[in-house]
Formats: structure tokens, sequence, C-alpha cells
């Protein structure tokens, strides 16, 4: 049975308007997150404090006025973040309990070589433990990636039956998974790949029992392409990454794809930087989630 905070939690992403935020970058894409926001590789020496500085950056955003629940639906997070506490309070129950901010989990643990065209999940050897972790702290869903690099049905089909087999694993411990097959927007098959794509996504939908999934899909060649799994019975949700392009090319697209809303990270923080005033950090902020906010509208 669901608790009545889950409750709370889900009717928040069924019913009101706004986007996830993806605080989530981790292992090797933190310097690279660290970078973008003005701190350089030769400000800290080791993880640790690698880690100290992604989540001084990371508290200061959900801190922020403009990062509330009015716009922002819920926030990825990773277990480094989950770990710790904002304002004394586990990050998961300040995001849930102080910004109304939903709190979901990254639980994969990065990607496999590529083959076929594309590149598996990892091994998750340690899940269980991470699911019941995650439902320790009031975390509501997780999400996990894989990447599509070619229309190769044969490396399609395999990413999207693990994420599915994974996504049922997740179901039984009482959490939502986001699916997150993402297709590399510099493919040079990328409409091909999402037509196979879709295919093997509604396939693995139909076969779900009464559970539900969120989807998080490369926004698409053609507009309201994922039309369908937008409006499938089994899906709350289809959320689109931004995928490396940039806040206007990201907000442009989603707008143009109806009942999609943002999940972006790299596009939600562009712009602010370690070296800004809290005014002026809170201003660039504030028009970033707007911004995203109305693109996630249509």
């Amino acid at each position: 049975m669901a608790s009545q905070a889950q409750q709370a939690m889900l009717d928040k992403i069924i019913t009101q308007k706004g986007f996830i935020a993806a605080l989530d970058q981790s292992g090797g894409s933190t310097p690279k997150a660290l970078k973008l926001y003005g701190i350089e590789e030769s400000e800290y020496s080791n993880d640790e404090e690698m880690f100290d500085m992604v989540h001084a950056m990371r508290t200061r955003i959900v801190t922020c006025n403009a990062f509330s629940g009015e716009r922002v639906l819920g926030a990825i997070l990773f277990e480094n973040t989950l770990d710790r506490d904002i304002e004394g309070l586990a990050s998961s129950h300040y995001l849930w309990q102080k910004k109304r901010v939903v709190p979901f989990l990254k639980v994969d643990k990065g990607l496999e070589a590529e083959a076929n065209g594309v590149q598996l999940m990892k091994p998750m050897p340690q899940l269980d433990e991470l699911l019941a972790k995650a439902n320790a702290k009031d975390v509501f869903g997780t999400k996990m990636r894989s990447v599509v690099k070619l229309a190769n049905h044969e490396g399609i089909k395999a990413v999207v039956e693990q994420q599915f087999a994974v996504g049922k694993q997740i179901l039984d411990a009482g959490l939502v998974p986001i699916i997150e097959p993402e297709v590399d927007i510099n493919s040079p098959e990328k409409a091909e790949a999402e037509a196979l794509l879709k295919l093997e996504i509604l396939t693995q939908l139909n076969l779900l029992g009464d559970e539900k999934v969120m989807l998080k899909l490369t926004l698409p060649t053609e507009a309201n392409f994922y039309k369908e799994l937008v409006d499938h019975p089994k899906v709350i949700k289809v959320v689109a990454l931004s995928g490396g392009y940039s806040r206007d090319d990201a907000n442009a697209k989603l707008a143009e794809n109806q009942g999609m809303i943002a999940s972006f990270s790299r596009a939600l923080t562009e712009g602010v930087s370690a070296q800004q005033s809290d005014e002026e950090f809170e201003a660039t902020l504030d028009a970033a989630i707007e911004g995203i906010y109305q693109a996630s509208l249509t």
C-alpha cells in the first residue's frame, strides 16, 4: 500500500504543471558539472572534496526561493546527495517537506561499452539495498539511463528489455521507475532509432500488469512522435532530457511536443555560477526555471 506521502507525491506528478529537475550528475560527469558552475578541477584534490563542492552547488540551487514545488514537480538525486543533509534535514526530506518537490533517485551504475549500436546499463548487484535505503528516506521513484547510438533493432530491444526488467524490480520495491533509454542527439540514425525505440517500449508497456512507469526520452526528431506513449494508460508521465541541446533549443523543441515535460540537468543549471552573488544566482536560476516551466506547459 502506498503511504500518504507517496500518494500525495503521485497526485502531484499526475495533476500539477511543472517539470523535473535532474540534479544527478555523478561519478565521471561531476567534474564537468562543476566546471560549468565555475569550479576548476584544481580547486579540489580528491573525490570527497569534489562531492562536497557538488553538494554545496546543489544545496544552493534547492534552497533558492526560485526552486519550489510551484514550478518544479520533482528532483532527481544521486546516492551521495541522498546520504547528505540540506539545512539539517535529509536531502529527500528537505525536498518534499520544505519545498513540496518530489524526490527521485538515480540508481544505475553507469554504462557498458557500446555493442550493437547501444550502451546497456552495468549490472546493479546492490539494487535491492539501494531501494530499501530510498524507501527509508521517502523517495518516490528512481531513474536509470541507457544510451542508443544507432538504429540497431537487436541493440534497442536489449536496452528496453533491460530497462523494464530492472523497472519491475523497482516497482516490486514500491517505487516508481523512470525508464530512460536516451537516443544520442548526434546519432546519424536518430529518427530511425526513435521509431524502433517506440515500438519496443509499447511492447513492454503492454506486458505490464496494473503497474505504471514514467519514461524519460530524448526530444524526438518529429514533433509529437511520442504522443502514443504520453497517452498510454501505463505511463504516468513522459519527461524529456535535454541531451546536450542548449536550454533555448531544448525549450523550443519541448514546446513542440504536447504532454511531454522537461527533466533537464545541464540545461537547467546553464548560466549559474559559483562566482555569482546570491541575488544574481537567484535571478539566473529563476529565469531558467521559468523558461523550462513555460516550455513544459504545452
